[in-house]
């Protein structure tokens, strides 16, 4: 999603860009009609991506750092770049007793979460794991930072955005398109969990390139929408009316789950990007129409591009229990 949004504006501003990836069936059409060239290159691979940087470039992002060999590499590279961007992760912070995102206990951060918030312990495990994913991240940042570089590290929250795997708004457009009655939510639809639109991103990522240097800058939407708020700006846009069914503690904790749920707010602090100059695209229900749109066409093709997740997709098997919300609404 990030590198999408970011090579669209980008080449729209009127630079040369160049993308890699594994495989130029996936490379979107949109990007090749505005002039953004592609090569294939495996993100491990670093002689290849020598070779497409060539003698450099004024901005080098890399969206797909997850370990720190994946950092170790990018540095041979982020010295012949005026600018790098480095995409990391909101889930690299704990609050005071040591909880993150992925932990049992959900993360109490007491406010809206500033870069000094401390994080996790930096690692080496299997990034792919609840406890190595942000580990992980915090060892690559401490690579990229250490070197000296002027290497930008970007934390966003929960991006949404064309192209998105997984696409969380998914949860309310599919109720939309199965003319579901009405939408249970969770803790009366109270859990906010940060939004960060991948245009966004993409502007912060402009404006780093601008003034090259390193640091470290959280990436959201401004304000955090609720899970009702988000519920509401979906079926708005899609033009449906639905009842809401505000569930509280005393109903079956399987009922109403969406991927916002969580007993503490998640919110970032952007005061430090917006110093910098970064000026935002706009916020949730402004940015996440265009996602919507996309699974909604996607849908009402036939979905040929294989957008849309599978009915086995395990990430959306708790959201879509139908039998039960039908059964809890049928005893009111």
């Amino acid at each position: 999603m990030i590198g999408r949004a970011t090579a669209r504006r980008l080449a729209s501003a009127g630079w040369q860009v160049e993308v890699t990836g594994r495989d130029p069936a996936h490379f979107p059409p949109e990007l090749a009609e505005a002039g953004v060239r592609f090569h294939t290159a495996e993100r491990a691979d670093a002689t290849r991506l020598q070779a497409v940087l060539g003698d450099g470039a004024d901005l080098l992002v890399d969206c797909i750092c997850f370990t720190p060999a994946d950092a170790r590499l990018l540095l041979p590279l982020a010295e012949h770049a005026t600018s790098t961007a480095l995409i990391s992760s909101k889930s690299v912070y704990v609050d005071a007793a040591g909880n993150h995102p992925q932990s049992d206990t959900q993360p109490d951060y007491g406010g809206p979460i500033r870069e000094s918030q401390p994080t996790m312990a930096p690692g080496d495990m299997d990034y792919r794991t609840r406890e190595g994913y942000g580990a992980n991240k915090v060892a690559a940042e401490h690579i990229a930072l250490d070197s000296g570089l002027p290497i930008s590290i970007l934390r966003p929250g929960r991006v949404h955005g064309v192209g998105a795997k997984p696409a969380r708004e998914w949860v309310f457009v599919k109720r939309v398109l199965d003319r579901r009655p009405a939408v249970l939510l969770a803790a009366r639809g109270a859990g906010v969990v940060q939004t960060t639109a991948a245009v966004n991103t993409a502007a912060l990522i402009e404006t780093v390139a601008q003034q090259p240097g390193a640091r470290i800058l959280n990436s959201a939407d401004p304000g955090a929408p609720s899970a009702r708020e988000i519920a509401r700006t979906i079926a708005r846009q899609l033009g449906r009316a639905w009842d809401e069914v505000l569930l509280d503690e005393t109903a079956d904790p399987g009922l109403g789950r969406t991927p916002w749920d969580t007993p503490h707010p998640v919110v970032l602090d952007t005061t430090a990007s917006l110093e910098l100059g970064y000026k935002p695209v706009g916020d949730y229900a402004a940015t996440v129409a265009e996602e919507v749109d996309w699974l909604f066409d996607a849908y009402r093709a036939g979905d040929p591009d294989h957008v849309l997740p599978a009915a086995d997709d395990g990430f959306f098997a708790e959201f879509f229990d139908y039998a039960a919300e039908d059964a809890y609404l049928a005893g009111l």
